[in-house]
């Protein structure tokens, strides 16, 4: 009797797995993905018994973790109601809380649809002409126009300036993301004539806004599936920021499945929101750059993949602490984490800014916004705190354009210098190892930014055999240098 009641059992479980995998990842042709359309979901938090293992486990699994507190080793994880079960037989952690997420509950209808966006960028753009432009740069798989928004204080002219570049919304549920870009738009717009510092960021600068990157996926969310992730590519959709050519598919941060919430899509860089986003990059080749996302309240930086650094990680990682030290956590106590999506989440590839760093040498950040209390679609009572709180990061990255690096223009035989690198060897006490020699790629128009730390350089350009340099002293603020090579 103990053996047979022990052979049911077993098979009572197997047969519950089974069914909480099929409730689970449903089938690719219906539009009920992983449980999301029209059914009742579980936010369930987990207290891991190894944060990073679990987290790895859980993404292994298929599941979608919207957050993490990193300081309390918890995830968030998105379920259907009988996915609870295969959460527990994975025995990765306690089940500390379930809360109901229902999909077919639209967010407060405060926030901001992408018609209201265009209204909105719209009416900017004809308060302040000399100030703001719009302009397409691309259309979703819906036909929708992609904005992208440049405030400087000759909006018209392509000006001898670093560039800046923030976006929002490469997942369509953070509707808080898109509030954040708004914000940055309002306040360089409408304090430009009052406040010093505004007026220094726009005057020096090219500022890029890309407020709505997936607008097809927002539409959803609106319309559907409050709880829906990716672009609508025929119907499954893909997830944007894993179809970056940038180490796409390379490292399990991905996944190759149309269930996914992480589906990386059919190639890398398929997707015409990816292609867009890519392409307003290659034009203005910001010096640094911000991507709004939600939650954690973290600060993420190059590279996604386990294990691996910035070249310049000195550079790269002390920014994104800085970073995350302005940013005040919700509770009002504290400050958000900083690290690679490896040591603070899991491994990540093809995202957005592995791509701007790997391509072009952009110093870009991901921030996490908001905590789990307040999740991806809070009460939008909760709106003005959390854009003023931001406020501060993307100042920090304004000020950092004019603060110690080197910025000048490459001339060819008297000709600017339409393509190359330029290399960057530390002097003196500062000269390291070989692999400390950084090269910086030319813009189009001849210019180069390089944001480094206070010490002594040599800056060079070589062409064929020829080759110019200067030796400079980096200190609290930037040094211009101009370099002519004559063959």
């Amino acid at each position: 009797m103990t053996n047979y009641g022990f052979s049911i059992l077993s098979l009572v479980g197997r047969m519950t797995i089974f069914l909480c995998l099929l409730l689970s990842f449903g089938h690719a042709s219906s539009s009920k993905v992983l449980g999301v359309e029209g059914r009742r979901q579980k936010i369930v938090t987990i207290r891991l018994n190894d944060y990073h293992s679990g987290l790895g486990t859980l993404v292994a699994e298929g599941f979608d973790v919207a957050g993490v507190d990193v300081k309390a080793g918890t995830a968030d994880v998105i379920v259907s109601e009988g996915s609870i079960l295969r959460i527990n037989s994975l025995g990765v952690g306690q089940v500390l809380n379930v809360k109901d997420a229902d999909p077919d509950v639209a967010p407060d209808a405060r926030y901001t649809t992408y018609a209201e966006l265009t209204s909105i960028l719209q009416n900017y753009s004809s308060r302040f002409p000399g100030l703001m432009r719009v302009e397409s740069i691309g259309k979703s798989h819906e036909g929708r126009d992609i904005w992208a928004v440049k405030i400087s204080d000759n909006v018209n002219q392509q000006e001898n300036e670093p560039a800046v570049f923030f976006n929002a919304m490469h997942h369509a549920r953070e509707v808080m993301t898109t509030e954040v870009a708004i914000d940055i738009i309002d306040q360089l717009t409408t304090k430009y004539a009052t406040d010093q510092s505004v007026r220094n960021w726009v005057d020096s600068n090219e500022i890029w806004i890309v407020p709505m990157v997936n607008p097809d996926g927002n539409n959803r969310v609106w319309t559907s599936n409050s709880m829906w992730r990716k672009n609508t590519r025929e119907g499954y959709g893909v997830d944007i920021n894993r179809n970056y050519p940038y180490a796409w598919g390379s490292c399990g941060g991905s996944s190759g499945s149309t269930y996914s919430d992480t589906y990386r899509g059919p190639s890398a860089g398929s997707e015409p929101e990816t292609q867009a986003v890519m392409g307003l990059v290659a034009r203005v080749q910001p010096v640094i750059s911000v991507s709004y996302h939600s939650y954690s309240e973290i600060v993420i930086y190059p590279y996604g993949c386990d294990g691996e650094r910035a070249e310049d990680r000195d550079v790269v990682e002390g920014l994104g602490r800085e970073l995350g030290r302005k940013l005040v956590k919700d509770s009002g106590s504290g400050t958000y984490e900083a690290g690679t999506s490896w040591e603070l989440l899991y491994s990540v590839d093809g995202g957005d800014i592995d791509w701007y760093y790997g391509t072009y040498r952009v110093l870009p950040y991901v921030i996490e916004v908001n905590s789990g209390s307040q999740g991806f679609q809070p009460p939008f009572s909760w709106r003005q705190s959390t854009v003023e709180r931001m406020r501060a990061g993307w100042a920090l990255m304004l000020d950092r354009l004019s603060q110690s690096g080197v910025r000048g223009v490459v001339t060819l035989n008297g000709q600017r210098a339409a393509q190359g690198q330029i290399r960057i060897s530390p002097l003196g006490l500062d000269a390291q190892a070989n692999d400390s020699v950084q090269n910086y790629p030319i813009k189009a128009d001849g210019t180069f930014h390089a944001v480094l730390k206070p010490g002594m350089y040599k800056v060079s350009f070589a062409d064929d055999d020829a080759e110019t340099s200067v030796d400079v002293t980096v200190g609290s603020e930037r040094v211009n240098v101009n370099l002519d090579l004559v063959d």
